[in-house]
């Protein structure tokens, strides 16, 4: 669950953070009237997404009458498809220079990472893509409760500044709040020394019973669903009806010495399982080396057509090497899933797109009919069908599956480099 920017702000005052002064959070133009404003002072969307400076929401004034139309205007626009219904009004700093600090979890090891970088104020996942060597990423293995003083002193060498004392807050607050996400960005650095000048405070769901007084201190009655800034693929499969979550953000560098995996299970409970199922097995075969990309579900009996975009939108994926797919047809049928998967493959050779090595298994629902169109399919087309690795029965287990593929993708990189 999102806060909203002036949630989280408090939150960091609360743990010992300099923010800016904060003059009102209003719904309306005239609610400035009651407000002690100092000029110049910062109008700022509140709303549960990014791109708010980008998209107007985000106004430097240097009078009342420049507040008042900057108020009236921010809260009539729309954000990246949601109204504005609040701004934040708040004293606009002087600084000397910008950082970004923030604390997040790997998704691919589940430990705790600080990401921290002298250029704040911008995208950091552009910088990191960019400029890598402008982004220090601190992974902490054991999950310390508390910041060792030596990854604090690490952190604040890289920012070239006396902010090892912030970098242990915030470390604090993330570990404090159960946070999935905790970042600073813009951290100004000025004449009083560091200042939050915004933040982003993102809590752990599953935590939530625990954060009962920080609830009722924010005056948050109930769970919100929020806008959880959703990527380009994540639209994608919502416009197409299945569930879809990215476990990497968009535009990470990839390793090289990784396999990053796609996977198009049968269901829910599968799709979740086969995350830790693929994760479990690079640990114990593969030294670590395979990475999950992402969460999916086709849901009770898809149409051929949406099988087919599952499996398109992750070959549409560059960081994705390989697609694992499992397919237990009970009230899905596995004639229309295999068929939705050969259309995918077919269409993507016809016009010449990015085609990747599928292992897979299926059983269940009308098998012997999907049996029989793959079989047709492999003679009819078999160039269109050549990376398709697909079990049909019980024959082999899952995980010896999995296996065929990584070791497929290994093998192939190493006949590659050879």
């Amino acid at each position: 669950m999102r806060l909203y920017e002036h949630e989280a702000k408090r939150v960091l005052a609360e743990a010992g953070f300099r923010t800016p002064r904060r003059f009102g959070v209003l719904r309306s133009a005239d609610a400035l009237a009651s407000c002690k404003v100092r000029f110049p002072a910062m109008v700022k969307a509140q709303v549960l997404i990014g791109g708010r400076g980008k998209a107007g929401g985000v106004q430097r004034v240097e009078a009342e009458g420049e507040a008042r139309d900057a108020v009236a205007e921010i809260l009539s626009r729309r954000i990246g498809g949601y109204a504005v219904e609040s701004v934040l009004v708040e004293e606009a700093l002087t600084f000397s220079r910008a950082c970004y600090l923030g604390v997040t979890a790997s998704p691919a090891t589940y430990n705790t990472v600080i990401i921290a970088s002298a250029s704040g104020g911008v995208d950091i996942e552009e910088t990191a893509r960019t400029r890598p060597d402008a982004v220090l990423r601190l992974e902490l293995p054991d999950d310390p409760e508390t910041l060792p003083e030596e990854s604090a002193r690490e952190v604040a060498s890289f920012l070239e500044g006396d902010l090892a004392a912030a970098v242990s807050m915030l470390y604090g607050a993330y570990q404090k709040y159960d946070c999935k996400m905790l970042e600073i960005n813009p951290l100004f650095i000025t004449d009083a020394g560091a200042v939050a000048a915004d933040a982003k405070m993102v809590l752990d769901d599953n935590a939530l019973y625990r954060q009962e007084a920080l609830l009722r201190k924010l005056k948050i009655t109930s769970k919100r669903h929020d806008a959880a800034e959703p990527t380009a693929r994540e639209r994608r499969a919502e416009q197409a009806g299945f569930p879809y979550v990215d476990l990497l953000p968009e535009d990470v560098t990839p390793d090289q010495d990784k396999v990053y995996v796609g996977l198009v299970p049968g269901g829910a409970g599968y799709g979740i399982f086969s995350i830790d199922e693929v994760a479990g097995i690079g640990e114990t075969f593969f030294e670590g080396r395979v990475v999950p990309v992402n969460f999916m579900d086709s849901g009770g009996g898809p149409t051929l057509e949406r099988v087919a975009e599952m499996f398109a939108l992750l070959m549409d994926n560059p960081i994705v090497d390989l697609i694992i797919t499992s397919r237990f047809g009970g009230i899905s049928s596995c004639d229309v899933f295999i068929r939705g998967l050969v259309r995918c493959l077919r269409e993507r050779r016809a016009a010449k797109k990015r085609i990747l090595p599928v292992y897979g298994r299926m059983v269940g629902t009308d098998l012997a009919a999907a049996r029989a169109f793959l079989e047709t399919a492999q003679r009819e087309t078999p160039e269109d069908l050549e990376t398709l690795s697909m079990v049909v029965g019980n024959r082999r287990i899952m995980a010896e599956v999995i296996r065929d593929g990584l070791d497929d993708v290994l093998s192939r990189r190493k006949e590659g480099g050879a």
